[in-house]
C-alpha cells in the first residue's frame, strides 16, 4: 500500500481529486526547481518542502557521495532531493506499482543513472541480497506498525555501513518504538501530529 502521511501539504504540492495528479519540487542541487509528477495514489502525501529542508539542513555534510536507501519511496521527494545533491547512488523501494513506474520516468526526465527503483514490498525487500547503505529514509505507511521491523532488519542483517545516518519518520502517537541499542537520536523535531528525527548507527562493538 502507498504511505499515508499526517504532514499537511500546500495545495499545489498534494496529488488533487481522482484522475489529477500532484508533484514535488526539488529544492537545491543540480535540479533545484525542478518539478517532477506525483503519481494519482490514494493516501500518498509528498513530505513538505519546510521539512525537506530541515531533514537536509541536517543531512548537508553527508549526501554527497552517499550510498543512499529511499525504503517507503512514494514520491521519491526524498531519494530524488538526495540524487539533485549529489549521493553516489540512490535505491528507491516502493510497492505500489503506479508509483513506481512514475519514479522510473522521473529519473528518465531527470537524465539519471544514479538512481536505482524497486517494486517491492519493504520487509520482503530487506530479506533479500545485502548491499550496505550510509543514509537511509524511513517514512513508512501510518498506523500499520513497519518500523520496529524495518529497523530490525536494517540493523541485524547487515543494510547499514558503519556510521550510517537514519531518518525516520512516524506518527507523534507512536512513541515507544524500540530501536537498535547502537543507534543515537541527532535530531528530533515535530510537525503537527508528525514527528521526524535522525539517528546515527555506530557499530555495536563501539557502543558496548
Amino acid at each position: 500500500m502507498p504511505r499515508v502521511k499526517s504532514s499537511q501539504n500546500s495545495p499545489a504540492q498534494r496529488p488533487g481529486a481522482k484522475g489529477k495528479s500532484g508533484f514535488v519540487r526539488i529544492i537545491s542541487g543540480q535540479w533545484r526547481g525542478r518539478k517532477l509528477p506525483v503519481q494519482d495514489v490514494e493516501g500518498l502525501r509528498p513530505t513538505t518542502d519546510r521539512v525537506k529542508e530541515t531533514i537536509f539542513n541536517w543531512l548537508a555534510a553527508h549526501v554527497r557521495g552517499s550510498r543512499c536507501l529511499d525504503l517507503f519511496a512514494g514520491s521519491g521527494g526524498l531519494g530524488l532531493e538526495a540524487l539533485s545533491r549529489y549521493a553516489e547512488q540512490v535505491t528507491l523501494v516502493e510497492m505500489d506499482k503506479g508509483a513506481a513506474d512514475q519514479l522510473k520516468k522521473n529519473l528518465a526526465a531527470l537524465g539519471s543513472s544514479q538512481g536505482a527503483v524497486i517494486q517491492s514490498d519493504a520487509i520482503h525487500w530487506l530479506q533479500g541480497p545485502v548491499t550496505p547503505f550510509n543514509l537511509v529514509f524511513l517514512d513508512p505507511p501510518f498506523r500499520r506498525e513497519l518500523l520496529p521491523q524495518v529497523c530490525e532488519l536494517l540493523e541485524q542483517r547487515g543494510w547499514l555501513a558503519a556510521g550510517a545516518l537514519i531518518y525516520l519518520e512516524r506518527e507523534k502517537e507512536f512513541d515507544d518504538l524500540v530501536l537498535p541499542g547502537n543507534w543515537q537520536c541527532l535530531k528530533d523535531k515535530q510537525a503537527g501530529q508528525v514527528c521526524y528525527q535522525l539517528y546515527a548507527r555506530s557499530t555495536p562493538e563501539a557502543s558496548a
